[in-house]
């Protein structure tokens, strides 16, 4: 069980972090044991407040980068780890990261490894981050390591952030379409309807499927509008487990277009993991398993899964991914040179850089082609509504004429 304590030290300094023990009792005498004055010891459920929604807390990539380069430029000077995750701590303003941050001080000062403390915070320090950690504390290059890793982070995130963003603006202007064509369906259109029904005349057949899309709205909206909430809360839930989650990783991989793209972030991914774990020391064997864990798409972590397997029992790491289809031919080639040439991290770090440039392409194509697509859209929607109701009107008018 999981007990959050306040306590000050000797010298009155004051002290809050998470403690593990079975009971209350033995939370106490640890925290005793280490030195510690308890005023304040409850279980994490007791702790939170009424109006916590952990479920909205998050620490941003940006974050964990600029931790990592603090860390760097902390354990070159010469501060113990200790007192450099003390410093960050007190320095943080994100709430969560700040809380983290003092459960790892705690952590470190009865007895644990830095790579142990950050283990413990799966959702901030991946796999990856930790091992890489680790390799760092036993060849003693934390330093270097902790700038590795904010470098990486800082590649991942704008490689992320690049994608995300390509995909607002679409997203952003099909909602307006969307809103404009419902306030025109349930706002608009049932005014004009009036009007044309009143006049008797023959309605041409487009206008009469305006007009029925329109009552049907008028009455029945609110239904389909739960009913859509409910089918994007399915979805969310589905996306959340393991099946689901491999249906929607596997879904991303075959949308026209799109598609294409999250495969050459896929690949940047694991050209850039792999080069960063074997420039830190890390096994093959090893570095495979920990970019399979982060790679952040099922079927690229069962291909990695598989190519792990493959080095254990005595392949090369581009015989153990050439058989696979997602994989393009030219990546096994480049990395083969690379195992012959023994210069694997070198070839990893040109990968990297070939499918990150690839994906800027992509991304800057993609948006060059959405945007007139979608203005063009928006415009032919709200003009062929506007034409199939006008039209009507404008024969009533010649009409008393």
């Amino acid at each position: 069980m999981n007990f959050r304590y306040t306590a000050v030290t000797d010298k009155g300094e004051k002290r809050e972090g998470v403690i593990e023990a079975v009971n209350r009792e033995l939370a106490i005498s640890g925290l005793q044991r280490r030195g510690l004055i308890v005023t304040s010891v409850k279980t994490e459920q007791e702790s939170k407040k009424w109006f916590e929604i952990t479920l909205f807390e998050k620490v941003p990539m940006k974050e964990v980068v600029i931790l990592s380069r603090q860390m760097s430029t902390l354990f070159e000077a010469q501060v113990s780890a200790l007192k450099a995750f003390s410093l960050l701590a007190g320095n943080t303003e994100n709430k969560l990261l700040a809380r983290k941050m003092n459960q790892i001080v705690s952590d470190l000062q009865a007895g644990s490894s830095i790579a142990g403390a950050l283990s413990k915070h799966s959702d901030v320090f991946s796999d990856f981050y930790v091992n890489m950690v680790r390799a760092g504390e036993e060849s003693g290059k934390l330093t270097q390591v902790f700038t590795f890793l904010a470098d990486y982070l800082d590649r991942q995130y704008a490689l992320t952030s690049k994608t995300k963003h390509a995909l607002v603006y679409p997203a952003f202007v099909i909602g307006i379409f969307i809103v404009v064509m419902v306030l025109m369906f349930t706002v608009v259109v049932p005014k004009l309807s009036a009007i044309i029904l009143e006049s008797g005349q023959e309605i041409p057949f487009y206008t009469k499927i305006v007009l029925w899309i329109s009552d049907f709205l008028v009455r029945y909206g609110i239904f389909l509008f739960i009913f859509v909430l409910l089918g994007f809360g399915y979805i969310f839930r589905l996306a959340r487990s393991k099946k689901g989650k491999a249906l929607l990783d596997e879904t991303k991989l075959n949308v026209p277009i799109l598609g294409n793209l999250f495969r050459k972030v896929y690949l940047a991914r694991i050209a850039d993991n792999m080069d960063t774990m074997l420039s830190a020391g890390i096994p093959i064997v090893r570095a495979i398993e920990i970019t399979g864990n982060v790679v952040g798409n099922k079927r690229y972590q069962e291909i990695l899964k598989q190519a792990m397997e493959s080095v254990k029992a005595g392949k090369s790491f581009s015989q153990s991914i050439e058989i696979h289809k997602e994989i393009p031919k030219i990546m096994p080639q480049i990395i083969r040179v690379g195992e012959e040439t023994g210069s694997m991290g070198q070839i990893l770090k040109m990968l990297a850089k070939f499918y990150k440039r690839e994906v800027d392409e992509a991304v800057d194509t993609l948006v060059g082609l959405i945007e007139p697509f979608m203005i063009i859209s928006l415009g032919l929607g709200v003009g062929l509504l506007l034409v199939s109701v006008l039209v009507p009107i404008y024969n009533i008018a010649g009409g008393i004429q």
